[in-house]
């Protein structure tokens, strides 16, 4: 591999506002042992991260406090936890043969090497990520997609938006036939949420403004209820019998009106806070009908395999809301935290 001795990257040096994403030319990173080092084609853009640039993660004990995804940030950091991309060059016990390989990278940082192993840590916050030209990632996580028909744009938009979403059906057990209510569905999680459940089978009820609802529907949801409007009541009028699995983003009041609308044994993941972080609901819904609240965060490595294998087969095709130019990279999540886009906004380095 030939490539120069350093790169164009974006990272910050401090929690902030857009303006603390800083164009820098930086080393291009040695891959270590058992790493593979890629050179990045496309990197979607995430609430992860708005979140971790702003330090909104909190921690435990203190909601307040400015963290990272899952604690303080080592600074300077790399942001970018979605990667589409070749690889360029293998680390020492790395498979030579890996070289040229087009390839999605896995970002967890898991807590253990087995199947079912928790995510613990994100490229991007605890350590660099894909706004670079060139990344590093151990070489397992480097899943090969040579035969995908996908475009890069559309690649890098899987891992934390389609993977978050795949883990929730998991993780929630959503069965072919079932009534499924997904909340924040014109999002980049939410989108992937009513695409994946319609896929498998299911009915799909999406929470989403009026203005977004023909996209939403275009995605596969077979009805869209108002988020302005009184949720409850139509997600009743939309659901008489009640609903089977709800795939939430938003949390906050949404719970609190939401969790009646179960039919029984129903099962309510949350994977975001988008409407608040402090639910307050009555317990009695959630044991007197045998309910389940199930946190989910990310996938695991069983669950991201499943995504590649749908990536491979085109089983799903992620929406590309606009690409910019990775110095854009401040303009584009300025983009992001407005809102009004459906589908995922790509950088391409």
């Amino acid at each position: 591999m030939t490539t120069s001795e350093t790169m164009r990257a974006v990272r910050i040096a401090r929690h902030g506002g857009p303006e603390v994403l800083e164009p820098a030319e930086v080393p291009v990173p040695t891959p270590e042992a058992g790493e593979v080092l890629v050179r990045v084609s496309a990197v979607a853009l995430n609430n992860t991260d708005l979140w971790t640039r702003e330090g909104a993660y909190g921690r435990p004990g203190d909601p307040q406090a400015r963290s990272g995804w899952r604690g303080p940030i080592d600074f300077p950091r790399i942001q970018g936890a979605d990667i589409a991309g070749r690889i360029a060059a293998v680390g020492p016990g790395a498979d030579e043969r890996l070289v040229g390989r087009r390839v999605v990278v896995d970002p967890a940082i898991y807590d253990s090497e087995g199947p079912d192993a928790n995510p613990v840590g994100l490229m991007g916050s605890e350590r660099d990520g894909g706004y670079a030209e060139y990344v590093t990632a151990p070489a397992e996580h480097a899943h090969d997609v040579t035969e995908s028909p996908l475009t890069d744009d559309q690649l890098a938009s899987l891992p934390t938006a389609y993977g978050t979403a795949l883990g929730m059906i998991e993780r929630g057990r959503m069965r072919e036939g079932e009534t499924v209510l997904v909340s924040g569905a014109s999002g980049g999680v939410g989108l992937a949420l009513v695409q994946i459940a319609r896929a498998r089978g299911a009915r799909v009820i999406a929470i989403s403004s009026g203005s977004k609802s023909d996209s939403v529907r275009a995605a596969g949801a077979d009805e869209v209820v108002d988020r302005t409007g009184d949720l409850a009541e139509q997600i009743r009028a939309a659901a008489p019998g009640g609903i089977d699995v709800v795939l939430d983003v938003v949390a906050g009041d949404l719970l609190s009106a939401g969790l009646p609308t179960l039919r029984e044994g129903g099962r309510w993941v949350v994977a975001g806070a988008l409407g608040g972080y402090d639910v307050n609901f009555d317990v009695r819904r959630l044991y007197l009908h045998n309910a389940q609240l199930i946190g989910s965060a990310m996938h695991t490595p069983t669950h991201f395999r499943l995504l590649i294998d749908l990536a491979v087969r085109a089983g799903i095709h992620p929406v590309i809301a606009a690409t910019h130019p990775l110095e854009q990279a401040a303009l584009a999540q300025e983009q992001l935290a407005r809102r009004e886009h459906v589908g995922k906004i790509v950088l391409n380095p």
